[in-house]
């Protein structure tokens, strides 16, 4: 069968800016060559800065921010696009090739109905509005959306974070491309609506015949939905095969790890101790909403061991986080700290109160400030509680630097001269720097590459192991909660649902919204979310799905 996509020898570069130093040239793909036949599709997985979205790009002979393309051949049906100039161009994008991205949120004009969004690049290539129309309620129907005939006509805010990434498939699917760039197009969702997109996905590209480019980092996603997986690494091929071989038998030691990742194993503890900290019967909201947030929550989490807050968005794990670090003062209920009450507000909170109980943020970037060197930021808490300076307060952040594992040759470094990874570190060591009893860790994987994670966590336990630490664990990431937990807590609408050793509680029976959110994690396993949508169409009527 004569390939639709060819790429060969590909070579793309941008021009790269490091303070105090003169421009130089940066290579981003190195010498990529990929075939991709109708009817397929072949995933791009790898870690951030591996290429694969730019590769993913260069298929509607694009390169965002700068970047060029080189070297090497980019044929679509035998035509080499990157030589059709513009009006080949015009042609070629929103109709032969087409584009979903990992936001819908940022891919809609807010002020403008669905539907008009959906239909607007069909609409210029000719096709009657009637039609156009018809093929998008065809697309809602067969992608799961609620009320097919009636959704188009709501506005981006008036659906959900799932829905609105279904409505965009469907704006990628309506002019009746041959080619589909996926560009994570799940990685932004809560862990219940990842596999309902994902579903829909793989049954709207087997029903039209489309091929497609599925770009993404987490190697169980691409095996439900991938005929080919090509791993990629530093803009260079590393391997490339049918999933089966790839996930199964990978050659390479760099495609091995990626299958084996987040198998970390956590230790059995001796018994809980008598509680360090208690959360009892709180419930809180914010200023100017009626409505409860957390409602009547109760948690204990013992010294030196590991409570996982899980659930997705909205359930009210995040600002549980707030309540216990005084931000948000509960309506009612307390908060006891080794025995003390703590004062519901930050302000009124001891210096020691401050110290013991540390917290790390989902987003590294945001939460250190880029002007400061990574020597500054974690020596800040040294100075604050503990009066440190100097030589002496030197010595501590070296010695804080070989134990998040980056050593003191970092010292001078900022932000903006640091991989994802390392920021977090950062983020860890300054925590650890007040010698906390307890840090409340939120979400801090779930915007890294699975190997850079499953590095961060294997770092949280050691030091849990050599420090007594207690980690309270905010996320909505099931094999995450699988490697780091003693305990879990599921939330739900700003309850806990479910509490207890984590054997238990990932023990049947279950409570319907565990069920689902254990139901939710992919495994990288050949059928497996062919049984999901079967299960899933055998206990839903057609056209309920929300």
């Amino acid at each position: 069968m004569s390939a639709l996509l060819e790429i060969d020898d590909l070579r793309i570069e941008a021009t790269s800016y490091p303070p105090g130093e003169k421009p130089r040239d940066v290579t981003i793909v190195d010498g990529v060559s990929l075939r991709l036949e109708r009817g397929r599709v072949m995933g791009l997985i790898g870690e951030s800065g591996a290429g694969k979205s730019t590769i993913g790009l260069s298929a509607m002979a694009y390169g965002r921010g700068g970047v060029r393309i080189t070297g090497g051949a980019v044929r679509l049906n035998g035509t080499d696009i990157l030589s059709g100039g513009a009006r080949g161009l015009r042609r070629l994008r929103g109709k032969a090739v087409t584009y979903v991205a990992q936001s819908a949120a940022a891919a809609f004009n807010p002020a403008r109905r669905l539907m008009e969004q959906v239909i607007e690049t069909t609409l210029a290539q000719g096709i009657p509005r009637s039609e156009a129309e018809a093929r998008a309620v065809t697309l809602f129907a067969r992608l799961g959306l609620p009320d097919p005939d009636t959704i188009g006509s709501r506005y981006p805010h008036q659906v959900s974070g799932g829905q609105l990434q279904r409505v965009m498939t469907a704006m990628a699917l309506c002019p009746g491309p041959e080619l589909v760039i996926f560009d994570e197009p799940t990685t932004a969702l809560d862990v219940t609506t990842q596999i309902e997109v994902l579903a829909a996905i793989k049954e709207a590209i087997r029903d039209t015949g489309v091929a497609a480019l599925y770009i993404t980092h987490d190697l169980a996603v691409v095996a439900q939905v991938a005929d080919d997986i090509m791993v990629l690494r530093h803009g260079k091929m590393v391997e490339c095969g049918a999933t089966a071989q790839i996930i199964g038998a990978p050659r390479e030691d760099y495609t091995r790890a990626l299958v084996s990742v987040r198998q970390v194993t956590h230790p059995e503890k001796s018994a809980a101790a008598d509680p360090l900290l208690r959360i009892e019967a709180v419930t809180a909201r914010y200023r100017g909403l009626a409505l409860d947030v957390l409602k009547d929550i109760t948690l204990d989490l013992a010294p030196g061991r590991t409570l996982a807050v899980v659930g997705e968005s909205g359930s009210g794990k995040s600002t549980l986080a707030r309540v216990i670090t005084g931000l948000l003062p509960p309506a009612a209920g307390s908060v006891r700290f080794d025995g003390r009450d703590l004062s519901p507000a930050l302000s009124g909170r001891s210096k020691n109160d401050l110290r013991e109980l540390q917290m790390i943020y989902q987003m590294a970037d945001t939460a250190m400030n880029p002007r400061q060197t990574v020597a500054t930021i974690i020596g800040r808490p040294l100075e604050f509680y503990f009066g440190l300076r100097g030589a002496e307060r030197d010595r501590r952040v070296a010695e804080l630097l070989d134990e998040i594992e980056l050593g003191k040759g970092f010292s001078d470094r900022y932000p903006a001269e640091l991989s994802g990874g390392q920021k977090q570190r950062v983020c860890i060591a300054r925590a650890l720097a007040a010698r906390p009893r307890l840090i409340i860790c939120d979400e801090v994987t779930s915007a890294l590459d699975p190997l850079v994670a499953d590095g961060i966590l294997r770092l949280l336990q050691r030091l849990q192991q050599e420090e007594g630490v207690a980690y309270l664990f905010i996320t909505h990431d099931i094999a995450t909660v699988r490697a780091i937990a003693d305990e879990i807590a599921v939330m739900h609408r700003g309850r806990v649902v479910r509490q207890g050793p984590k054997a238990q509680v990932l023990s049947p029976p279950f409570d319907d919204y565990t069920e689902l959110l254990l139901a939710s994690v992919p495994e990288m396993r050949e059928g497996w979310l062919e049984e999901v949508i079967a299960t899933r169409k055998a206990a839903t009527p057609e056209g309920t799905r929300a």
